[in-house]
């Protein structure tokens, strides 16, 4: 029984993306199971730890009772087998935004991944904005090195566009000629996609979230989705 997916835009804890992160909540178990926060992305400029303070209030705000920030801060600290064991634990897995590229490298073939994709086969919900949310597809921009990178696949052949609103959506061309075969999933920032239901065959139904849009590109033909929608990567 593997778990859920979610995908979000950025700006996660602005006051926004209530909507989303209840709703994952709920999929994980309830307000008192143990839920994960990754600051990974934010340790590339030594901002882990205030990240990591954001998203525990935050999940503290929704009414969470057992949320902790697990400091994977290096390829060491992602290799350690105490840390793994937490993640192993949790029901609800939130990677935060911060360096994408960084993110990646840190967390791939490390044992905090594997647990991270154990975690998800016992039915947790794995989560990520922004940074976090690009790792989770099989491919993902990294806007430092400006090239393409493999992502953790929990979403095949997939590669996020966050912030679509704003700056996202100005990768889409470049991507598209990059990526000709894939789907460009970009997400508007305050807001969130959800698998909360699975259709029959290999086909996931996903639910959009939040206050603003999803946009997927197939071969670079845009197709829209406002909140309340369900669509299908």
């Amino acid at each position: 029984m593997v778990g859920h997916l979610l995908l979000a835009g950025g700006a996660e804890f602005g006051g926004r993306m209530a909507q989303p992160d209840q709703r994952a909540i709920e999929l994980a178990g309830g307000a008192d199971v143990p839920i994960s926060i990754i600051p990974t992305a934010a340790a590339a400029d030594h901002n882990e730890r205030r990240a990591g303070r954001n998203g525990v209030n935050w999940f503290h705000g929704l009414g969470a009772t057992h949320v902790e920030s697990v400091p994977i801060i290096d390829r060491a600290s992602a290799q350690d087998a105490a840390l793994a064991a937490i993640i192993r634990r949790s029901r609800l897995v939130y990677m935060l935004g911060g360096f994408t590229g960084y993110l990646g490298e840190t967390l791939q073939q490390s044992v905090c991944l594997d647990a991270m994709r154990a975690a998800y086969d016992a039915g947790a919900v794995i989560a990520g904005s922004s940074a976090g949310a690009m790792v989770m597809c099989q491919y993902y921009y990294d806007p430092g090195q400006r090239k393409v990178a493999q992502g953790f696949a929990f979403v095949p052949n997939a590669c996020v566009l966050p912030h679509h609103n704003s700056f996202g959506k100005h990768w889409a061309a470049q991507l598209t000629t990059l990526l000709p075969d894939a789907v460009l999933v970009g997400i508007d920032e305050h807001t969130g996609m959800l698998d909360d239901r699975h259709a029959d065959g290999d086909k996931t139904v996903w639910r959009v979230y939040g206050r603003g849009a999803v946009t997927l590109y197939y071969r670079g033909r845009p197709t829209t989705y406002a909140s309340g929608q369900a669509c299908s990567i």
